[in-house]
């Protein structure tokens, strides 16, 4: 009997959550399989998938940095909301023996906001802080959603060329990261039914990277601050949120929400979310 497994790709990989996720999974529903990750270099990449085709057992891989875009000609196809995205981060081998490329990351994303998204709101918009392989597809699911979008990067030209790219109508601005380190007079108009998040999308706040500066006066009232960074779980921009009386939603739930995508298409089954608790316990430990 052939047991099925999967992995997780990246340069550098050990810091990745992936296999304590999957293999949780696994576990809880006593199936067959294991998942795991390997370090492969941009220069190994497609040494790594034509070894990998070979291996009648492998269901896989999720696709981490520096690999999201450098991976998609590599691939047979591409799923069309990864085509749209222009960046994959799960590979699926088909049983025909072909490579096909998929993004979860936007699905992952849009899931810990399903509850809001389900009501009826005059206006949303977004403050979305990066213009990394994350930041497209959060833009292309928020566009989707209905979202107008402020972008915000250390190059303004290539946020606007982002938006231009990857989000719905004209009504969206790019702006440098550096406009929301000051506080803002601003008198924000009256938010009721209305939708405003504040997204980073960014490295920023990342352990061993600079913290994100933003000052929460930029922030509407009734704002839920999400922050996809998940390590540290817990960081600076989200504390401050919280100090501020912002709602905040942690990369974790985004990490969680994308790989139950993933593990559906690697191994035919349903991620058991009934043990998210337990779950969020385990990769906090």
């Amino acid at each position: 009997m052939i047991t099925p497994h999967a992995e997780v790709i990246g340069d550098p990989i050990a810091q990745s959550k992936s296999p304590a996720i999957h293999n949780f999974w696994l576990g809880k529903l006593g199936a067959p399989g294991s998942y795991g990750r390997a370090l492969v270099p941009p220069a190994g990449l497609a040494d790594y998938l034509d070894r990998a085709r070979a291996d009648t057992a492998w269901r896989g891989c999720n696709v981490t940095m520096p690999h999201k875009q450098a991976i998609m000609p590599l691939l047979d196809r591409l799923d069309p909301l990864a085509a749209q995205i222009g960046a994959v981060n799960t590979v699926v081998h088909e049983a025909d023996g072909t490579l096909t490329g998929h993004n979860t990351d936007a699905p992952g994303f849009l899931e810990p906001l399903a509850a809001r998204l389900a009501e009826r709101h005059l206006f949303r918009m977004a403050r979305v802080l990066g213009t990394g392989g994350a930041a497209r597809a959060i833009v292309a699911a928020l566009s989707d959603r209905g979202f107008v979008i402020v972008l915000a990067g250390r190059d303004p030209a290539k946020a606007r060329a982002l938006l231009d790219e990857l989000a719905k109508s004209n009504d969206h601005h790019a702006v440098d990261i550096a406009h929301f380190e000051p506080a803002t007079d601003f008198a924000f108009d009256d938010r009721a039914d209305c939708l405003d998040l504040i997204v980073n999308a960014s490295p920023l706040g990342m352990a061993g990277q600079p913290p994100l500066a933003f000052d929460f006066s930029h922030a509407p009232p009734g704002s839920v601050v999400y922050d996809i960074v998940t390590h540290p779980l817990d960081t600076p921009l989200l504390r401050q949120a919280r100090a501020a009386g912002f709602a905040t939603v942690d990369g974790l739930a985004m990490l969680i929400g994308q790989a139950a995508v993933a593990f559906e298409k690697f191994f035919g089954l349903t991620a058991p979310r009934e043990h998210d608790a337990e779950l969020r316990r385990l990769l906090t430990a």
